[in-house]
């Protein structure tokens, strides 16, 4: 099965289905996760690291309040506070 099949299948299953399906493919990426070696791990860090590179690149989503890093949090807070 593709894995564009399952994913059209899913909305006509019930929530209970689709729950145990998820905590199904979860199991398997976590045994799967755990019988990797420390460099396997670390390369598969490595290839999430370069992928979500784009989700932090300037004008992303992700990257609106980059602008507050510059303000004093605790002086915003205490002024507000007052």
């Amino acid at each position: 099965m593709e894995i564009k099949e399952i994913l059209q299948a899913l909305p006509s299953l019930s929530i209970s289905d689709r729950l145990k399906i998820a905590e199904s493919a979860l199991q398997l990426v976590l045994q799967e996760k755990h019988s990797l070696t420390k460099d396997q791990q670390k390369r598969q860090l490595e290839l999430a690291a370069i992928a979500a590179i784009v989700d932090y690149a300037p004008g992303s989503e992700l990257d609106i309040f980059s602008g507050l890093e510059a303000e004093d949090f605790w002086a915003l807070h205490n002024r507000e506070m007052s």
